[in-house]
């Protein structure tokens, strides 16, 4: 029986974010390059989609490419890049057909102009689907948002368009790149490491945590699932005691 059938579709995540970790560890494991785990994970980024969008999940936002990526072998950021548009071209049909609509956060100045290209074009292709929303974060580091966030609002004082009085969270919510989605309810961490590798930092204040072990290559739609009905047996307090929640 699939795990499928033990959800409670009245108490879906409206928001899911995904840290894939594991793709080279997972190529290792099995003599191969690196570079054979990130086009297995590619796999894992269509079952995982189909699942959120069966699902009726709304939104969500998987960590493609850190800022600190950047520093990896020019080689294997040639190859991930090469990849990201060979995949972006292979999944537009689908994601069409699918009624899914794409979107990207993170610095999108410093991709190559094929990635960035091929990128828009399938971001405004999709811009007329009203089904789930996959936001890639590409070149998107969270201290580099939250600086961002702070040099327009310095920039909107300094031109007298902003009170410093009037700054608050909404404030800066309403300048960081995800000002358009809601925060993520659930976040999930594949390949075993617990951290947020600078990821989400201001957004995923009360999301539930989910790790696990298992490689993104190796992370399919049972494993979404399993991921799902840990988050239906959290107990999302907000700061209040669960005797709040009964009334």
């Amino acid at each position: 029986m699939s795990l499928l059938e033990k959800i409670d579709m009245n108490r879906l995540p409206q928001h899911v974010a995904i840290i894939m970790d594991g793709n080279g560890r997972w190529a290792k494991a099995r003599g191969k390059e690196r570079y054979i785990g990130h086009q297995e994970g590619v796999i894992s980024v269509r079952k995982v989609v189909e699942a959120a969008s069966d699902l009726g999940i709304k939104y969500l936002t998987m960590y493609t490419f850190s800022t600190e990526n950047w520093n990896r072998p020019e080689e294997e950021v040639h190859a991930l890049m090469t990849l990201m548009v060979k995949a972006i071209q292979r999944e537009t049909p689908d994601l069409m057909k699918n009624n899914v609509r794409l979107d990207a956060i993170g610095n999108l100045d410093r991709l190559p102009e094929e990635a960035r290209q091929t990128l828009q074009e399938c971001i405004e292709e999709t811009s007329v689907n009203t089904g789930a929303t996959v936001i890639l974060a590409l070149s998107y580091s969270a201290r580099w948002e939250i600086s961002e966030a702070v040099r327009q609002i310095a920039m909107e004082v300094q031109k007298g368009d902003l009170s410093i009085d009037s700054i608050d969270e909404m404030t800066i919510s309403k300048h960081l790149t995800t000002r358009y989605f809601p925060d993520p309810d659930l976040l999930i961490r594949t390949g075993g490491e617990q951290r947020l590798s600078n990821f989400l930092l201001w957004q995923l204040s009360y999301a539930e945590f989910y790790f696990t072990e298992v490689y993104w290559p190796d992370f399919r739609k049972e494993e979404f699932y399993d991921a799902i009905l840990y988050y239906q047996r959290r107990e999302r307090r907000f700061g209040k005691t669960s005797e709040q929640l009964i009334l």
